[in-house]
């Protein structure tokens, strides 16, 4: 085993520095649910403890603005108890708090929720999408520059929105909503995931602004931004990489529809998953940005990714549009929407 990067262990120190001082305090664990997802026989539970004041109420607080969400204090090391499917499991956070558990379970095909709980508190409850053995579709999306307009490469943008601006005030990507309910419209029972290297800080308004524009519901997969046990930064590549692999092994009945923007590596990372599992890819949407976007992310227009290109020569369709009707056109043309 490699030994912890520096980054990682001076982190850790300021942490317990930090955490302890809360806890003299009268700061406790406090639990915070994400939407998990699960197959037959066995669960996929995601939380996150954090340390909060006293008398920290569990209902939803008011929307606040995004710095806020970046303060935070995890509570590693903590056991949580899982109350699901009849059974009940005690499992325990990570480092930064994270519980990303898999747990045998037996539930229906839908929408289904497990009851977490920290010491004598009351439980909250985590949704779950249980996707049956007969769910054969699937899609996988990107969130920043595929649902949501972030513009995330530009500096000073990006931090105004992931810091100051309510996700209210944020805006939807054009058709992008309409595509998805039309993928729904033709397969009820497909199972929608989004994957973003977003902060997991976030997936509560992300959620807020997910439902409130009209796409459907499912997890959100994020990553945690700071240092790694190897190394400074973390890389939203690999993240991507590794969710992929993850949900290929776990939902083996699943094609996917993956679906992104040429922005930040999307046609790269989707054209080497359906080039190493062609089987499991359905086809690539990809959303192109404007010249403006383009200029803002890379410094200059950008043509189409040539991995894509191989991916779709070797069976794979790909199709590409500015916006969310350009895409639904463009699958609807090729017979796309379908998971036949």
């Amino acid at each position: 085993m490699s030994p912890t990067h520096r980054a990682a262990r001076i982190e850790d120190r300021v942490h317990g520095l930090l955490e302890e001082r809360l806890v003299a305090r009268g700061w406790a664990p406090h639990l915070t649910p994400y939407v998990g997802y699960g197959g037959a026989g066995w669960v996929r539970v995601l939380a996150r403890v954090l340390l909060a004041p006293p008398h920290t109420p569990r209902e939803a607080r008011p929307e606040r603005r995004g710095w806020r969400r970046f303060t935070s204090v995890s509570a590693d090391g903590i056991e949580v108890t899982v109350r699901v499917g009849g059974a009940t499991h005690v499992v325990t956070s990570s480092r930064d708090g994270y519980v990303d558990a898999r747990l045998p379970c037996d539930l229906e095909p839908g929408w289904a929720s497990a009851a977490l709980s920290v010491g004598d508190a009351p439980p909250v409850a985590a949704r779950l999408r249980i996707v049956g053995e007969g769910t054969t579709f699937g899609m996988v999306s990107d969130v920043d520059d595929t649902v949501i307009v972030t513009m995330l490469p530009k500096p000073l943008l990006a931090f105004r929105n992931a810091f100051l601006v309510r996700e209210s005030a944020r805006k939807p990507v054009p058709g992008m909503a309409e595509l998805y309910a039309g993928i729904l419209d033709a397969d009820p029972d497909a199972a929608v995931v989004y994957l973003s290297t977003g902060a997991w800080n976030t997936a509560g308004a992300l959620g807020d602004f997910l439902a409130r524009h009209g796409y459907p519901p499912g997890p959100l997969l994020l990553t945690d931004w700071g240092p790694t046990t190897e190394g400074w930064f973390r890389s939203g590549q690999a993240h991507k990489r590794a969710q992929l692999e993850r949900l290929f092994a776990d939902l083996p009945q699943v094609r996917w529809l993956l679906v992104g923007d040429d922005g930040q590596h999307d046609p790269t990372i989707y054209a080497e998953a359906a080039e190493a599992h062609p089987d499991r890819v359905h086809a690539i949407a990809i959303r192109q940005l404007s010249v403006g976007e383009q200029l803002a992310h890379h410094g200059l227009p950008t043509g189409p990714d040539p991995l894509t290109d191989s991916a779709a020569e070797g069976g794979t369709p790909a199709v590409w549009a500015p916006d969310g009707d350009g895409l639904r056109a463009a699958l609807d043309d090729r017979g796309l929407l379908r998971p036949g």
